[in-house]
């Protein structure tokens, strides 16, 4: 089923649609699908984008770990990320892994004198970091979720 997006703003469309495709292309190990998700992803805004995913991977994080996310659980994820990852893209990097999982839980001190990685580099891996969090599962209502919550910070800020 294709999802349409309708109900989102104009700006977020585009990359819900790109966040949907790099996911099941990551889920289908499809190298190159994933790589061209990520350079649609890349060449949108990049804030936005950011922020989208950030807050689609916190979401997952929580639903997968009621009771909070400890240090134990981050290094889980991260492990078992890159692990099943690198089986089949060769391009995976832990530490692009880590600032994902860091930044969506708030507690990345954004280092300004280390080289922060490209737009792609981050959204590939963001769809690797996705498709780990929900194996087989829709994406969809996940995304929606955390949609649903940036409106509502935006709308009480």
């Amino acid at each position: 089923m294709t999802q349409t997006w309708r109900h989102l703003p104009a700006a977020a469309r585009p990359i819900a649609a790109a966040t949907v495709e790099a996911v099941e292309a990551a889920r289908a190990h499809d190298v190159e699908a994933v790589d061209k998700a990520a350079v649609e992803l890349g060449a949108l805004d990049a804030a936005q984008v950011g922020l989208i995913l950030g807050t689609t991977v916190r979401v997952l994080l929580e639903r997968t770990h009621p009771d909070g996310v400890d240090g134990d659980d981050v290094r889980a994820v991260l492990e078992r990320c890159t692990r099943t990852s690198a089986a089949w893209h060769p391009e995976v990097d832990p530490h692009v892994l880590l600032i994902l999982l860091a930044g969506a839980l708030g507690v990345h001190d954004d280092d300004e004198t280390a080289p922060r990685p490209s737009p792609e580099t981050l959204a590939r891996h963001s769809a690797l970091l996705l498709a780990d969090l929900a194996p087989g599962a829709d994406l969809t209502p996940h995304l929606n979720a955390a949609l649903a919550e940036i409106e509502r910070a935006q709308l009480n800020d």
